[in-house]
């Protein structure tokens, strides 16, 4: 589903409440308003990220292997390839100390998602990237047809969906196919975790991106 058939639908609200990242959220009718302070900060960390981003990309790419001495190397080109190997190290050096820097910015995301995450995961939101539909973050009273939702313990998770490929996710959730289609599952439900119960509930399509 594009975002235009979506919002054409009517379910929901046609402002959006973020834009982190590039992807576009919208809250479901009669969700909250857009919060100008939050946008605005998400705003700032993608601008940073992005800056980040694009000078990473060029200390990469100013990095060009040296050329080793022929065979018989007279002295001056010896000398000539060990002030190019000092200078190419040092630029090096300078590099790695400069992307510590930017990966710094990079790391400022991760809280960023984590406010907006937190903002809706009483309400609920729709995420939409490069391919139209790529998230459905479900309302605090949502549950699976396993009666898995919110406030669901980890014990009760793990028992639905034993044997059905319930996986543990970096974040700390879990994730569980919901639809096949090409080449392996689309569609994976997500279960967000907090002190040993379900905190959240989306519905994710994988390998879609923002812009």
């Amino acid at each position: 589903m594009t975002k235009e058939e979506a919002l054409t639908s009517g379910a929901l609200e046609p402002s959006p409440v973020s834009l982190l990242n590039g992807c576009t959220d919208y809250a479901y009718k009669g969700g909250p308003a857009p919060d100008p302070v939050r946008m605005a900060a998400e705003a700032e960390v993608r601008t940073k990220a992005d800056k980040a981003l694009a000078r990473i990309d060029e200390i990469k790419a100013a990095r060009k292997p040296l050329a080793s001495p022929p065979s018989g190397a007279s002295s001056k080109e010896l000398q000539e390839y060990l002030a190019g190997l000092r200078e190419q190290l040092d630029q090096t050096e300078a590099g790695r100390r400069e992307m510590a820097v930017l990966y710094k910015d990079l790391d400022l995301l991760g809280p960023a998602r984590k406010n907006r995450d937190q903002a809706f995961l009483t309400t609920g939101r729709v995420n939409f990237g490069t391919e139209g539909l790529r998230q459905l973050v479900a309302p605090a009273g949502a549950r699976t047809a396993e009666g898995i939702g919110a406030g669901s313990t980890e014990e009760e998770l793990k028992r639905a969906y034993e044997g059905r490929d319930l996986k543990p996710i970096k974040e700390g959730g879990y994730e569980l196919p919901s639809e096949s289609g090409s080449g392996g599952p689309d569609w994976f439900y997500e279960f967000t975790m907090a002190d040993g119960k379900v905190a959240g509930l989306a519905l994710v399509k994988h390998n879609t991106y923002c812009a």
